[in-house]
């Protein structure tokens, strides 16, 4: 399944509507994870009021165009109806982005069963490829890589339902296991490795940039201070200082969650990472992260409730922009040229793909 959905991409066949054409300007909002519930144990209404707020006074406002990339309604716990009374405001902002024809919809694991739902508003797709006029970026959900969802989504949608919902227990999918977390971004990735491009998933609940998590990120980063360490003086010296302790601490505490003495290899073996694959994150927990599309810059963004976002926004170290006048931030995490990007695709992932294809099986 996951090889088959991979070569419908790349099929001449593709579905035309699903290809939306930024190169000669244009800005992209790719946010995903919603799972928009109705009542007990209903996973966005933490940041219900952010998602709206920051869908309708920046992006909307702003002419951006909003790519939902799955599991926007938590179909396995709730029926569509009451999501949509539930959450009837949040799909008024939606109308509107539909109207102007700037919303692409994506369907997940959570929200597949939208397909049968003849009277359902916005097209859906599986699948939708960005043209920006330097490198394709394709959009997809994720889960297509994962035979645990393909064969048996159904039993997990009953488990969910039937079991899990009644008592009480929230999500549990794949961004709880570091094991099928895994499985499912490296799929991404070789896909997007061994096809110079850029895929943007979901699925996983966790934010990547250029193919790194924030635990990768970090050690990258720490690397980095250590070797400016040696000729900073004064507060600057002592500002590296403390941020590389800081920097300890939180990867310590990332191991511990992610489990990484578990998993013995990360995406990209022991080779440096080629920038190819990029995670929307989700709209659960502290805060949203989101990639942003603005032109020719590519971004991972991070909106929060003051008060609410996660410690390391705090540390001063990121710009963080106050919306209007309301109780809500943006900060940008991450961002890079697209020409960059596709510099790096090129001279890395070319040596990659070379090391692959000389690589002799052995068996014992």
């Amino acid at each position: 399944m996951a090889s088959s959905f991979f070569q419908e991409i790349l099929s001449p066949m593709f579905n035309p509507r699903a290809v939306l054409d930024i190169s000669g300007g244009g800005k992209v909002l790719v946010v995903s994870d919603f799972h928009m519930g109705s009542g007990r144990g209903d996973d966005l209404a933490r940041n219900g009021a952010l998602v709206m707020e920051m869908l309708e006074g920046y992006y909307l406002a702003n002419g951006w165009y909003l790519v939902l990339n799955g599991d926007i309604e938590e179909l396995q716990r709730y029926s569509l109806g009451a999501i949509e009374t539930r959450w009837a405001p949040l799909y008024r902002i939606l109308d509107r982005f539909a109207a102007e024809g700037r919303l692409y919809k994506i369907v997940g694991n959570h929200d597949e069963e939208l397909i049968f739902e003849k009277n359902y508003p916005y097209p859906l797709f599986q699948v939708v490829r960005i043209e920006s006029g330097i490198i394709p970026l394709y959009v997809y959900h994720g889960h297509q890589s994962s035979k645990v969802y393909t064969d048996y989504n159904y039993l997990i949608r009953a488990a969910l339902r039937y079991f899990f919902k009644p008592i009480g227990i929230r999500n549990i999918s794949t961004a709880r296991s570091p094991h099928r977390r895994f499985y499912v971004e490296k799929q991404a990735y070789n896909f997007s490795l061994e096809n110079h491009c850029i895929s943007i998933i979901g699925h996983t609940h966790r934010p990547l940039f250029e193919s790194l998590g924030r635990f990768d990120y970090i050690k990258f980063e720490i690397e980095r201070l250590c070797r400016d360490y040696p000729s900073s003086v004064g507060t600057n010296r002592e500002r590296i200082a403390a941020e590389v302790d800081a920097l300890r601490v939180e990867l310590g505490k990332l191991q511990r969650s992610e489990r990484r003495n578990v998993l013995r290899q990360s995406l990209y073996g022991d080779r440096y990472p080629v920038p190819c694959l990029f995670n929307s994150g989700c709209a659960i927990g502290k805060g949203i992260n989101a990639i942003e599309l603005d032109r020719d810059q590519i971004a991972l963004v991070y909106w929060f409730t003051e008060g609410e976002g996660k410690k390391f926004i705090n540390r001063g170290w990121y710009k963080v922009e106050k919306h209007k006048e309301t109780k809500f931030r943006r900060s940008i995490l991450n961002q890079d040229r697209l020409e960059y990007v596709k510099a790096r695709i090129e001279l890395l992932g070319k040596h990659e793909t070379e090391r692959k294809e000389d690589t002799v099986p052995v068996t014992l």
